[in-house]
């Protein structure tokens, strides 16, 4: 089995690329939607503790305070990825376990790169979209201002930076040519595995 990654900057459309992939049957580990439910149960010890009671809302994490003290201090961000990321990891273990007879599975993840997650994979998928695109997209999905979104961004690498470390490169250009560039990856994966 292969374990291929999947990653792009926010608003780049990777998470709209792992819907079309579970379409097509292939196991799909979404880190970000993990660490999100992980943050709401066995982790909200540890987040109290780091960033106080206040940080939930009738036993839900309020993503967007916790957001705007995270991306406006590094060190607050290093923390909270100290609490998440090993649950996470732990979790895809798991996934993995479970999947260990598909051909290929993927692991969608945000900050890939970020993290040096790459390195443990076989194959990394890139997302790429125009700044511009990817700024209206995200305003359009959170309700965010550009300056919330462009802090967000800061603390990724630069699609530059990320076309050199990725094996697959996909241009999010439309719809229908995110699919065909995703149906020509899915082929050449399977005929190397």
């Amino acid at each position: 089995m292969k374990v291929i990654g999947l990653t792009g900057g926010i608003g780049s459309g990777k998470s709209t690329l792992l819907r079309w992939f579970l379409t097509k049957g292939i196991p799909c580990f979404c880190s970000d939607e993990v660490g999100r439910e992980l943050l709401n149960s066995s982790l909200r010890k540890e987040v109290v503790l780091r960033f106080g009671t206040d940080i939930y809302i009738d036993d839900t994490l309020d993503r967007k305070k916790l957001a705007k003290i995270v991306f406006g201090d590094i060190q607050a961000l290093n923390d909270l990825n100290k609490i998440v990321h090993p649950a996470v990891n732990q979790s895809f273990i798991i996934f993995k376990s479970e999947n260990k007879n598909a051909p290929f599975i993927i692991n969608e993840s945000a900050i890939l790169f970020e993290t040096g997650g790459h390195k443990k994979f076989d194959k990394v998928i890139l997302v790429t979209s125009p700044k511009k695109e990817r700024i209206k997209r995200i305003i359009l999905r959170d309700g965010l201002d550009e300056v919330q979104v462009l802090a967000r961004m800061k603390h990724q690498l630069s699609d530059t930076n990320k076309i050199k470390l990725a094996d697959f490169i996909i241009e999010n250009t439309s719809l229908d040519s995110l699919y065909i560039q995703a149906e020509h990856i899915v082929k050449e994966i399977n005929l190397t595995s």
